[in-house]
């Protein structure tokens, strides 16, 4: 089992030829490595070979320089004032401090002694040296930005031996606004000067970073509003009407309110003068305008008003709301929205105000730029008509609009992956939902690779060496992605290998730059470079184990992916993964469940020639019930049929399923009529209701039962129901009945009687006997479905139980089945007059002989002359027993089916009773010798009276 967590700290540095530093030592030489060997971890492992790939040399010294930089761009002013004061607390100390740009170029340096810029060389001591991984190996710069994290690298784990003495820290800066990474800030220092306060500071130092670029952001905003409201003082028919949104429609709704906002935000990212009408909810229609703008500083923004036709200049406020007023006092962007106390929302940049000393305070959530949006804006011919007031409703700089409306539809999808994702409880299925929620909003490709053992709903014991591509989707089908059901081998470099040891998404902006991505399979990742070209490798984590890979690959969109992408990959996978870790334990419990329900179940049907029969047990898609079904021989060449069903589903049901169907067995091989097998199962049930310590008597285990016996020489049947749907009856003429039967409570309630209905079942009838999986269903009538079943089952009398099944399956059972469906049909077959022979007597011991002689005649006449001499001894013997203890009339019969059959039957209800006699008895030795001659024997009761009856193989009976 693979667990997922966050990668451990070094466990050792480079000092005296261990850990790290024999680990590199061997690296470099060739040698296969892991990153269970020297204290080396997962970061510093995959950067090594990243930089092995791209062909470079530890001894290099030579860097690239980068002179084409902005030295007084945005980073850098944000990141002077901090570097100063850094600077001064670490002063006389033999730390440096960088601060880089998202290419690895070092824009600004301090250190805490000046006299440590002389034993840097030349060109490191002034900005503009590249310090990116694919020139400098692994550092702290290349890694942080390669890793997008906080990054510590000590002495050996460097890749270029100019660097083994020291150690940095590095963590990248972010714009809060894009989320983009916009650089990085490393602290580097000689091994022995570690401190571990160096991970707390250099985190609250690129907040700070952070927080004055969001002010910079937010100086800009407040200059565009400036503008707006000058230019309002300036036209008679201009923005400096006071009318807001409230006083527009006072009624609208939140929907609405939130489509005139993302519609605001679509017009703002567009950065045009244009016109829109917005339609609402209640009919009425809004018209959006928007137009560019620019403050004294050369600030360009766009504003977006919001216009209603119809209404009069000056209107008063609606609901008393007041209108939002700057810090002046002065009316500004918007009113209460729906009579609500709810300001005009503004882009990011306008809400924060930044302290000269910002605090460390946490990022605000990562914006993103959004996927173009094409919107039926019609720029209006000439100059904007003013015909009814307007309100400020949104305003902001291009960008500013692009990265609300990202993140309006960020949250859209989340939101919509919490409804589409894990719809089922299939493992494929989720897989699939993924993909489909995944593309094309966020990939144009997604694909999804899982281990075998997760797919058969087991816990992977080795998700690296197990994988089966399990989805690909996307928004074509023509892409060479390797095939789904093929198993995946991801090279030691490829960012799903790493994301998978190191549990944290892998973002790959630029495929064609990825070294580790594309050494894994050249001509493969070849072929996908003409359609690809950014990628996102997430592990898929449930629980702390680690289920699979989710791949997502951008194509059309020319931008590539950034980190808001990565966490919002990483959301959508971390709520597929739950999604997929409950389909994988559900399957789990559902494969053991339905494997011990189908032990439970009849394994085979027994040789008889009373009936020939086809069966069906179909599980419930949802979860596994406790339908059964049996067919017992029962004496007198008369056979029982049995369907069953345990309320509930799961391992209990299951269970409860198996205890049943063996006692009701057991019963009806005692020979007990139908209606005493449902009192004796009744009565179990109740029982095991009392026994159950979690039931409190509240009776959780309830049952039907339908018990149908049928004798063929006779060709007459008795049934007996306990709360169970009624067989269907097909005759040989084709029609369909349902016998009225009592229906019987339901197994479990206790001291209701069960009553039994005995009906003539002609020769090639068929009885089809179903649990209610069959025929009820939450979206159809029973009485419909039943009247489905009679019309399946009419008219067709040549049909085998095995067609016959498979009809009912195809045009009755649901196509989900919400409940186990357990199905048995039986064609009857009757035992032939001449098969039979019956002889009545009275209770006079001198017609013992007369017995055995018809016996031999007619045994003669089947062909068993060999077997009269057992059959003759059996037969002389139960009638002996039956005038000396029963009472007459007396009754014989032989019957000549797969096996040769003696009866005997009186009036008396007196059992008999076997027993070994001694040496000095009598009698007693009858009962013996017929046990011993015949392969089985027992005594059936009538509802006046008795039968014992010996049942012997005709070949035992000969060799006896």
């Amino acid at each position: 089992m693979v667990r997922s967590g966050r990668e451990p700290m070094p466990t050792g540095r480079a000092t005296g030829g261990t850990g790290p530093a024999l680990v590199r030592e061997r690296f470099l030489q060739g040698e296969p490595v892991d990153v269970t060997e020297g204290g080396v971890r997962t970061s510093i492992l995959d950067s090594w070979r990243r930089c092995r790939t791209l062909g470079l040399s530890p001894d290099r010294s030579d860097l690239p320089f980068h002179d084409g930089f902005d030295p007084d761009g945005p980073l850098v002013r944000a990141a002077v004032p901090v570097l100063d004061r850094l600077q001064s607390r670490y002063s006389g100390s033999e730390i440096n401090i960088s601060v880089a740009d998202a290419n690895g170029t070092v824009l600004l340096r301090r250190f805490g002694e000046p006299m440590l810029a002389g034993g840097l060389p030349a060109i490191q001591r002034v900005p503009g040296f590249v310090f990116a991984e694919q020139y400098g190996g692994t550092n702290g710069i290349g890694l942080a930005l390669a890793e997008r994290q906080l990054i510590q690298v000590y002495g050996a784990e460097h890749f270029a031996e100019r660097a083994q003495g020291n150690a940095c820290v590095a963590l990248p800066v972010h714009d809060p606004l894009s989320g983009r990474i916009e650089g990085v800030l490393c602290f580097g220092y000689p091994r022995s000067a570690e401190n571990p306060e160096f991970a707390v500071v250099i985190r609250k130092a690129a907040q700070a970073m952070e927080q004055r670029l969001l002010g910079q952001s937010s100086a800009r905003g407040r200059a565009l509003l400036r503008a707006y409201h000058a230019a309002g003082a300036e036209a008679a028919d201009g923005p400096h009407h006071s009318l807001a949104v409230g006083e527009l429609a006072p009624e609208l709704r939140p929907g609405d309110q939130a489509l005139l906002l993302e519609k605001a935000a679509e017009l703002i990212s567009r950065a045009q003068r244009a016109a829109i009408d917005v339609p609402l909810s209640d009919g009425r229609r809004v018209t959006l305008v928007s137009r560019p703008m620019t403050s004294a500083s050369g600030v360009e923004g766009i504003a977006v008003e919001a216009v209603l036709p119809g209404l009069s200049r000056g209107g008063a406020p609606v609901g008393g709301a007041e209108p939002v007023r700057d810090r002046a006092g002065k009316a500004v962007a918007g009113q209460a929205l729906a009579g609500e106390a709810l300001a005009v929302p503004r882009p990011p940049d306008e809400l924060l105000a930044v302290p000269a000393e910002p605090a460390a305070a946490p990022r605000p959530a990562a914006l993103a730029a959004p996927q173009p949006t094409r919107l039926p804006v019609t720029p209006p011919p000439g100059p904007l008509p003013t015909p009814s007031p307007r309100s400020l409703l949104l305003l902001g700089e291009p960008h500013v609009g692009a990265y609300a409306l990202a993140a309006r539809r960020r949250l859209e999808l989340l939101s919509e992956a919490s409804a589409r994702i894990g719809t089922t409880l299939d493992v494929r299925r989720t897989a699939e939902e993924l993909a489909e929620t995944a593309v094309p909003r966020l990939a144009d490709f997604v694909t999804v690779d899982l281990p075998e053992a997760v797919l058969r709903g087991e816990e992977p014991t080795d998700p690296v060496g197990d994988l089966r591509r399990t989805v690909v989707h996307g928004i074509r089908d023509d892409l060479p992605f390797t095939p789904v059901g093929k198993r995946i081998d991801f090279g030691p470099t490829a960012p799903q290998l790493r994301c998978l040891t190191g549990g944290q998404a892998v973002l790959e902006p630029d495929l064609k730059a990825a070294a580790g991505w594309l050494a894994q399979d050249p001509e493969h990742t070849d072929r996908l470079l003409s359609h690809v070209h950014s990628l996102i490798a997430v592990p898929l984590v449930a629980r702390g184990v680690v289920l699979g890979i989710a791949s997502f690959y951008r194509a059309q969109d020319p931008a590539p992916f950034g980190d808001d992408d990565r966490s919002l990959a990483q959301e959508l996978a971390a709520r597929a993964a739950l999604s997929i870790d409950n389909a994988r334990r559900y399957t789990h419990e559902r494969t053991m469940v339905l494997a011990l329900q189908r032990r439970l179940l009849p394994h085979g049907l027994p040789d008889q020639d009373a009936v020939e029969v086809a069966h069906r047990y179909l599980p419930a898609e949802s979860d596994v019930g406790g339908d059964w079904y049996d067919v017992i021989p029962l004496s007198g060449a008369r056979i029982g049929l049995l369907v069953g069903d345990v309320v509930g589903h799961g391992m209990l049901s299951a269970a409860t399923m198996g205890r049943l169907r063996t006692a009701a067995r057991s019963y009806a091989e005692l020979d007990f009529p139908p209606e005493e097998v449902l009192t004796h199962l009744d009565n179990l049930v109740a029982r095991l209701d009392r026994e159950d310590p979690g039931s409190e008597g509240a009776g959780i285990i309830g049952a039907t039962c339908l018990y149908v016996i049928y004798d063929p020489t006779s060709q007459q049947s008795v049934m007996a129901r306990a709360g169970h749907p009624p067989p269907a009856v097909v005759r040989p003429d084709g029609t369909v009945s349902y016998p009225d039967l009592p229906a019987g409570p339901p197994l479990g309630l206790g001291g209701l009687p069960f009553d039994a209905v005995e009906i003539d079942i002609p020769e090639n009838s068929q009885l089809v006997l179903y649990t209610d999986g069959l025929i009820e269903d939450r979206h159809r009538d029973v009485d419909v479905v039943l009247d489905q079943l009679r019309d399946a089952l009419a008219h067709h009398p040549e049909r085998t139980p095995e067609q016959t099944c498979q009809a009912i399956l195809d045009t009755v059972a649901p196509a989900h089945p919400y409940d186990d469906i357990a199905l048995l049909v039986a064609r009857t077959h009757a035992l032939g007059p001449d098969r039979v022979a019956t002889w009545e007597l009275p209770a006079d011991p001198a017609l013992v002989g007369e017995v055995r002689a018809f016996a031999g005649r007619r045994l003669a006449d089947w062909g068993l002359d060999e077997a009269a001499f057992a059959a003759e001894l059996i037969l002389s013997e139960l009638v002996t027993n039956a005038i000396r203890h029963g009472a007459g009339p007396i009754r014989v019969r032989l019957l000549y089916d797969r096996t040769l059959i003696c009866e005997v039957s009186d009036t008396s209800n007196t059992a008999p009773h076997l027993r070994r006699a001694a040496t000095t008895d009598e009698g007693g030795r009858g009962l013996f010798l017929v046990a011993q001659l015949s392969q089985s024997w027992g005594v059936r009761y009538l509802p006046e009276g008795k039968v014992i009856w010996a049942e012997c193989e005709p070949a035992a009976a000969d060799a006896a």
